[in-house]
């Protein structure tokens, strides 16, 4: 299996060379909050708020600028308290602002998916705590008709020792007893936090789990995890959702009606990674993300309703060598396209990311901007 991140910064940066697209924003006028409430829609239409609340040194490298620091407790840890929490306030009041929020309404989407860490609404040294962004999330998409479904993204020890879990390195999560306790223990804080919050469309027990977190381990904590939520969130209110574990096909009979119910199983579908990857053209790539993704996903949904967590128009250079100008754009306008061809066969689908800073097929905003996918979403 392959490095979930490892290889994004290579891959956004030889996308962003070959679009040479921009990487500044333009801000929208300000407009009236939606009265409706739009994240009532069955289907999910979204964007991911990566970077924001956990953050990504590839997605925006200027935060990072001047550490050795690769993740968020190395940042924390290397510019000690006062002065993370400086940069990190900054940084989370710019990233996301309510012109965004008005902007993804403007463009048909209705949910957001907001990745956290376990430190959000408690103090977890050397992590700096950030209630009051959360906070302000939900109220700010609220009034702008967008639901949110909450991403517990990053937990104790670290669920795939990967960067965007908060702490790279080893994968320790499952090895402790109290790590797995301290999970459930937010989870279930975070689910009474979120009780208030009438635009709560679902939460995710954990992002990304890795393949070798064992499945009986793996499944007991998603059982446990979903008896810690409907204490304090009703069924009929939000869903329960589950990553696959990059086993997208090991979960028939798991958390089925009428003992468990609304709880969705999420996979995340990137084509940049792999050698196989790499060896597609443009033409094979899409065939791919048209007819083989449909396949999979009729499949997944044999077993439970399923959503795309996570996708993007991001390929490996390689899958677009010798296009350039408006057969790059065709190219990369078909990937999309095809994509959201199979993913509207879903109970919804949220693009990885909002936005970076290169810009490229990683960001919703460029991918839009660059006619790579649809300027208007849904009805």
């Amino acid at each position: 299996m392959f490095d979930r991140r490892a290889f994004l910064k290579g891959v956004a940066e030889g996308i962003a060379t070959l679009a040479a697209g921009e990487s500044a924003f333009a801000v929208p006028a300000p407009e009236q909050s939606k009265s409706e409430d739009t994240h009532k829609s069955p289907k999910m239409r979204g964007v991911n708020l990566g970077g924001w609340l956990v953050t990504e040194k590839w997605m925006k490298p200027s935060l990072y600028a001047g550490l050795k620091a690769q993740d968020e407790h190395s940042f924390c840890l290397e510019l000690g308290k006062e002065k993370a929490t400086s940069r990190l306030k900054k940084h989370r009041e710019t990233w996301i602002t309510a012109s965004d929020f008005k902007w993804i309404a403007a463009h048909g989407l209705n949910s957001v998916r907001i990745p956290v860490g376990y430190w959000i609404a408690e103090e977890n040294t050397p992590f700096i705590s950030g209630w009051d962004t959360l906070d302000w999330a939900f109220r700010t998409a609220k009034q702008n008709g967008i639901g949110v479904l909450l991403d517990l993204h990053g937990v104790p020890g670290s669920q795939n020792g990967w960067d965007h879990s908060g702490r790279a390195g080893e994968l320790n999560w499952h090895k402790s007893p109290e790590n797995i306790a301290h999970s459930l223990r937010v989870i279930e804080e975070l689910a009474l936090r979120c009780k208030a919050y009438s635009n709560l469309i679902g939460f995710e027990l954990l992002n990304e789990p890795r393949w070798d977190v064992p499945m009986n381990i793996l499944q007991k904590f998603y059982k446990d995890g979903y008896a810690r939520v409907r204490q304090h969130l009703g069924q009929e209110k939000v869903a329960v959702v589950i990553h696959d574990g990059f086993r997208p096909f090991d979960w028939a009979g798991f958390m089925k009606e009428p003992e468990y119910a609304n709880v969705i199983l999420d996979t995340h579908l990137y084509q940049c990674y792999t050698d196989e990857d790499h060896k597609r053209d443009a033409h094979a790539q899409i065939e791919r993300a048209a007819v083989t993704r449909k396949q999979e996903l009729d499949k997944m949904a044999q077993q439970l309703p399923c959503i795309i967590g996570e996708w993007s128009c991001a390929l490996n250079p390689q899958s677009l060598n010798g296009l350039k100008g408006f057969a790059l754009d065709t190219a990369l306008r078909g990937f999309g396209a095809a994509q959201l061809l199979s993913y509207e066969t879903t109970k919804g689908w949220f693009f990885w990311n909002y936005k970076i800073e290169s810009g490229g097929g990683w960001s919703f905003r460029d991918c839009v901007k660059n006619g790579w996918l649809p300027d208007k979403f849904g009805g």
